[in-house]
C-alpha cells in the first residue's frame, strides 16, 4: 500500500511488528494527513491539508482510521519510516481488576467485553479486547503494570454499607469488592446495581452473584436490561424505582460507587441521584 513489504526493517524491527505492537491504527492522526499533503499535489493535497486541520471536506472523517486514510489516498509513495513516524504510539489499555487476592491468592482476573462493530464497509475490532480473546496463546506472557485507583476503594470500616452501580464491564471492581468483603467477613450490607442489554447473554457472573445473594453476602441485587422488552430499562431507572430505600442507605452512611461509561451512564446516574435526593 505504501511501497513497503511487511518485513521491511525499521530500526531492527519489521514494519509488521511495529504496526501490530507499537503504533495506533485507530482514527488517523493529523500528522498522517500532513504527511500525505507533502507527497501529493493539487486538489488531493488541499483535501489532505483540510483533514490535517480537523476539517471534514468529504463528510467521511468518521470512517478514516489509518487504513481508511490510506484507502482514501491510494497510491502513496511514502517511505515506511516516514509513515511509521506519522502515526501515534499505541497507548496502554486500562482494565479494572475484577478479583480479590484474599479470595484466590496468586490469581488476578479482568472482565473484558470484546469490541466489534462495523463502520462503513469494514469490521472494526478493539485492539486489546480481541487480542486477549482471540490472539494471545494460553501460557504466553504480555507486558502489564498496575495503576493505583486513588480514592476508589472499600471503606476503612467493614461495617459501612456499600452501594455499587456497575453496568456492563463496570461490574469488574465491584466483583473484587464483593469477594474482598466476603473473604474478611465484613458485616456491612452490599447492594449492587447491574445492567446490560440482555439477561440471557449479558448477565456477567450470574451464578456467582446469585450465589452471593442466596448466602446473604449481597443483600440487594438490582438488575436492568435495555433490550429484553419494549421499554429500555437502565440502572438509573432502577435507582429511581428504589429511590426511597437507596436514600435510606445513604442516610445510614453507605458509600456509593459508580463504574462504567463515563460519557453517558455516569451523568445519567448523577442526575438520578440528584432526583432521588430531591424526592426523598
Amino acid at each position: 500500500l505504501i511501497g513497503a513489504r511487511p518485513e521491511h526493517d525499521i530500526g531492527g524491527k519489521s514494519l509488521r511488528e511495529i504496526l501490530i505492537r507499537e503504533r495506533a491504527l485507530g482514527p488517523a492522526p493529523d500528522s498522517l494527513f500532513q504527511l500525505i499533503s507533502f507527497v501529493t499535489g493539487g486538489a488531493t493535497r488541499a483535501k489532505a491539508q483540510a483533514l490535517a486541520r480537523g476539517e471534514d471536506p468529504d463528510g467521511d472523517l468518521a470512517l478514516l482510521d489509518v487504513l481508511g486514510a490510506l484507502h482514501k489516498f491510494a497510491g502513496l509513495k511514502v517511505s515506511p519510516e516516514a509513515f511509521v513516524e506519522a502515526l501515534e504510539e499505541l497507548q496502554p489499555r486500562l482494565y479494572s481488576i475484577s478479583s480479590s487476592p484474599k479470595h484466590q491468592p496468586g490469581r488476578l482476573t479482568l472482565t473484558v467485553d470484546c469490541v466489534r462493530y462495523r463502520l462503513g464497509q469494514r469490521q472494526r475490532m478493539g485492539v486489546a479486547s480481541t487480542f486477549l480473546a482471540e490472539r494471545i496463546v494460553p501460557g504466553e506472557s504480555l507486558p502489564v503494570y498496575v495503576q493505583e485507583a486513588h480514592g476508589f476503594g472499600l471503606p476503612a470500616d467493614p461495617a459501612t454499607p456499600v452501594i455499587m452501580v456497575g453496568p456492563g464491564t463496570g461490574i469488574a471492581p465491584f466483583r473484587a469488592f464483593l469477594q474482598e468483603r466476603a473473604a474478611i467477613a465484613a458485616p456491612g450490607r452490599n447492594w449492587l446495581f447491574f445492567g446490560h442489554q440482555r439477561m440471557k447473554s449479558d448477565f456477567f457472573y450470574a451464578d456467582e452473584l446469585n450465589g452471593m445473594k442466596e448466602r446473604g453476602q449481597l443483600e440487594r441485587l438490582t438488575l436492568a436490561w435495555s433490550r429484553d422488552g419494549a421499554e429500555k430499562i437502565y440502572v438509573q431507572d432502577r435507582m429511581r424505582e428504589t429511590g426511597a430505600e437507596l436514600w435510606a442507605w445513604l442516610q445510614d452512611g453507605a458509600h456509593l460507587y459508580v463504574c462504567g461509561d463515563a460519557k453517558r451512564m455516569a451523568k445519567d446516574v448523577e442526575r438520578a441521584l440528584v432526583d432521588i435526593a430531591v424526592a426523598h
